[in-house]
């Protein structure tokens, strides 16, 4: 029997249904529900590889939250709204978001959204949701570095394979393009880091920053000085950071040759004596 093609805009919509419907169902296991709706959004934002996904899934877990992940849908869409104005940003976001959050039956409780993409498009995030919060996760750029390079995510030899998408470069400058395809991968990954949490400073009043390692070695004071930001019970916060663990605290010491040390810290070496994290 012969087999009927699916027209290009079938393939297109099933593939979207996919998209929202992989962020709904994580949100729907969540098996807890709120009448209303809750706009008090929190944006959980910085470097990927800083511990947004662990600072997230912290915040989900208190009453009346739910850690939404990183919404499939809304990542993808930021490469192509990146560098319009924030009035064109935040209504596509915001129809994302309350999409997921519909299918999941979760309008009630007040979502975390994940995507450190979502640093270069932190305002348009904030005017979609006024009553929204971000937090900044800053973690040492040396010790993200060491973490993106094992997974290799923008090491030299991932771009073109299958699955990669050039897209995924959007923050790069674009007069630096050509560079960043032929500088080490050490650099690129400091690269990301600072370009990440740069943009992530964009909204310094309703943007409350945590530092990682505040996070792991006292997550009582973390939680102390988050809590009320968040208006949440701060033992129930801190109760929830404690699950941090401490190991990979300082790993780019025994994890980065002397070379990649020096190539993270010609990038972003600036920036992370301006964040207070020392050399050596």
């Amino acid at each position: 029997m012969d087999l009927i093609p699916f027209s290009d805009e079938v393939v297109s919509s099933l593939a979207t249904v996919a998209m929202y419907g992989r962020g709904a169902a994580r949100v729907a296991r969540e098996g807890r529900r709120r009448l209303g709706r809750e706009e008090r959004i929190v944006f959980v934002v910085g470097s990927p590889r800083s511990g947004t996904t662990f600072t997230a899934g912290a915040l989900g877990s208190l009453p009346g939250f739910v850690d939404l992940g990183e919404v499939r849908p809304w990542r993808a869409a930021i490469p192509r709204l990146f560098g319009r104005g924030d009035d064109d940003v935040a209504l596509p976001l915001r129809r994302i978001l309350e999409r997921v959050r519909k299918l999941g039956l979760a309008n009630g409780l007040r979502g975390v959204e994940q995507t450190p993409e979502t640093s270069f498009v932190l305002a348009a995030a904030l005017q979609a949701y006024p009553d929204a919060l971000a937090v900044h996760v800053i973690r040492d750029g040396r010790d993200v570095a060491a973490s993106l390079l094992e997974k290799g995510w923008l090491n030299a030899d991932q771009h073109g394979v299958p699955g990669y998408d050039a897209s995924d470069d959007f923050w790069v400058e674009p007069d630096r393009v050509d560079e960043f395809e032929r500088v080490s991968d050490a650099t690129r990954a400091a690269w990301a880091w600072r370009r990440h949490v740069l943009a992530a400073f964009a909204v310094p009043e309703r943007t409350v920053q945590l530092r990682y390692e505040q996070l792991v070695l006292d997550p009582r004071a973390a939680a102390t000085a988050l809590a009320p930001r968040l208006d949440v019970d701060a033992d129930l916060l801190a109760h929830s950071f404690g699950a941090a663990h401490s190991s990979s605290l300082g790993r780019w010491r025994r994890d980065l040759s002397p070379e990649q040390v020096s190539d993270v810290e010609d990038e972003a070496g600036d920036l992370l004596a301006a964040l207070g994290y020392d050399a050596g």
